[in-house]
């Protein structure tokens, strides 16, 4: 086997403490696989082996591995009774835009849909995610909303989201005329 190349990784060195948590989360069955993962990564990097080696053992990245290391190296001095395993291995709250609708403008999105469609003076019998979107303006729920991401929400692609479609099943009338 040739000569790994490249400048060797940062020695990652495990306390009897931090090994045992990340065995036991290694171990345990109700692990989340990506948790698990990242918990044999850091076990792996302890054993002074390589990143390259690491990845290829595990089938994950290098800028994955390199990632992890450096990350557990970071949150080393931080004692395990402040920070367990579990909460070093979790994804960093993400920076992005923040969310445009609140919590409470859902609750109303999802009470406007239980309302009957005439009580909104609209001439139909069922509310559509264009309807919906374009009451959820006229009311001032929210300034502007896609059909598309009202949709979504509403057919449960999001866990606040009611376990059934609250919309309208468009296959149904067609099914019933050819009846």
């Amino acid at each position: 086997m040739p000569a790994p190349r490249g400048p060797r990784p940062p020695t990652l060195c495990l306390s009897d403490a931090e090994r045992h948590a990340l065995e036991t989360l290694v171990q345990r069955h109700s692990t989340p696989q990506l948790l698990a993962l990242r918990a044999r990564i850091v076990l792996a990097a302890a054993q002074d082996q390589r990143n390259a080696q690491i990845a290829r053992e595990l089938s994950a990245s290098v800028d994955m591995v390199r990632d992890w290391r450096a990350r557990w190296l970071a949150l080393q001095p931080i004692s395990l009774d402040e920070m367990p395993v579990e909460a070093r291995l979790t994804d960093r709250e993400r920076s992005g835009a923040p969310a445009r609708i609140t919590a409470e403008q859902w609750c109303q999105i999802v009470a406007l849909v239980c309302e009957v469609p005439e009580n909104s003076k609209r001439p139909i019998s069922h509310w559509t995610t264009q309807e919906i979107a374009d009451e959820v303006v006229q009311r001032g729920i929210v300034d502007r909303i896609s059909p598309r991401h009202l949709g979504r929400f509403l057919k449960g692609e999001r866990s606040e989201a009611p376990s059934v479609s609250l919309l309208a099943d468009p296959v149904a009338p067609r099914a019933r005329k050819r009846a």
